[in-house]
């Protein structure tokens, strides 16, 4: 997959010096943080073969109603992450 070079524009609008990149709170954190969370939820759907908060096709009567936080330790530091 080839990111789009205005997508990478907009998302370095705010580059001023590395530690917007790497830091604590920079974009590849964000990002990190983002793209975890937004897989997790898509594994979900596909394992639960429905929508977050979906009753229509939900044949259990359970909601996808809620996540949790986890702390998550890798090559980037710590990173706090939403469960689903």
């Amino acid at each position: 997959m080839t990111i789009p070079k205005d997508l990478l524009d907009t998302l370095m609008k705010d580059y001023k010096n590395p530690e917007d990149l790497i830091g604590e709170t920079g974009l590849l954190k964000q990002l990190t943080k983002q793209l975890l969370e937004r897989a997790m939820q898509a594994e979900m759907t596909d394992h639960l073969g429905y929508e977050k908060n979906a009753l229509s096709n939900n044949k259990a009567g359970n909601a996808r109603n809620g996540s949790y936080q986890k702390k998550i330790k890798g090559e980037f530091g710590e990173l706090d992450i939403a469960v689903p």
